[in-house]
């Protein structure tokens, strides 16, 4: 912006098309300096500059920079929550493997299928590590439960959240802007996925799911911990939905990056009249709804009239 105010007519004239580009990307269409810039912006790229327009030019820019920085601190912002999320979401699911480490019967991942109740064998108790069969009848499935379960559970989880990563990464468009937004993200679905693992295990050996209550197989029980660690797309999918509206929110891309000089004639154009596709609030003179608009009528009308300041009739 300092050197805009130093360079030559010549120059600033040059540069009129890349400002009003990125006036375009950033302030809105009703933003009276935006709605001058574009009216001004024929006579600048002639040659025609005044110091008002140099100043104009200079201040659309300042003002197009400060909302892009406002765009950019919100994705940063975001970026900042997402990390901050999943490391919270890592420190609990960590302290729940440690916790299942020292103690593993109070937090049991085992379950005892039900047998015939004239059986005279033992039962079965199935946990994440290990299968015990032929169990002594009335044995609890917490006391065979093993230091690795949780653990285990979580890693199960983890794979089916890889999972829905692997399958997202079709939906996640790149982007200039300068923090990895689509990687927090991503991030954050890993350690929610063994987090789900290990609470929808806890649910269906609690009964919260019926006919689910009894596993059979260790197979059976890293299934679903896998599937409920893929489940956590359900939430985090919405996650994903704001970080990309976010993102697309950063310099919207509009018909000025093609050419900025026809986009600015059509904001002026006047309504009505033919091949002018600029909206109603224009006038002929390219004053805006902001400056003048009963100047442009005027002159329009003294357009109309004849040489000798007479208004030609309408019809014989």
């Amino acid at each position: 912006m300092i050197l805009l105010q130093l360079v030559s007519d010549e120059e600033a004239a040059g540069r009129a098309s890349e400002v009003m580009a990125l006036v375009k990307d950033h302030l809105a269409a009703d933003d009276p300096r935006r709605v001058r810039l574009a009216r001004r912006l024929r006579s600048i790229i002639s040659g025609e500059i005044s110091p008002s327009d140099r100043d104009l030019m200079v201040r659309t820019l300042d003002a197009a920079y400060n909302t892009l920085d406002d765009e950019l601190a919100r994705v940063r912002s975001l970026r900042n929550i997402l990390w901050t999320a999943t490391f919270l979401v890592l420190l609990g699911v960590a302290g729940l493997a440690v916790y299942g480490w020292f103690f593993p019967q109070s937090l049991s991942m085992c379950f005892t299928p039900k047998v015939d109740p004239g059986s005279a064998g033992g039962i079965d108790v199935v946990c994440p590590t290990a299968e015990h069969p032929d169990e002594e009848v009335g044995t609890p499935a917490s006391s065979l439960a093993q230091s690795r379960d949780i653990l285990t559970v979580e890693i199960a989880g983890l794979a089916g959240a890889a999972l829905t990563v692997i399958a997202s990464l079709r939906h996640i468009r790149g982007t200039d802007a300068p923090y990895m937004l689509p990687l927090a993200s991503a991030v954050l679905k890993f350690p929610t996925g063994a987090l789900s693992a290990f609470l929808g295990l806890l649910l269906i050996r609690g009964a919260f799911v019926p006919g689910l209550s009894d596993l059979d197989s260790r197979a059976q029980v890293l299934g679903w911990a896998a599937v409920f660690g893929a489940a956590q797309h359900l939430v985090t999918r919405l996650v994903d939905d704001r970080a990309q509206m976010t993102l697309s929110e950063v310099g919207r891309t509009t018909d000025a990056m093609i050419d900025p000089e026809r986009a600015a004639v059509r904001e002026h154009s006047v309504p009505g009249e033919t091949g002018a596709p600029g909206p109603s609030t224009a006038f002929r003179d390219g004053a805006g709804p902001h400056e003048g608009p009963q100047e442009g009528i005027r002159e329009g009308e003294r357009a109309d009239e004849g040489a000798d300041g007479a208004r030609p009739r309408a019809g014989p």
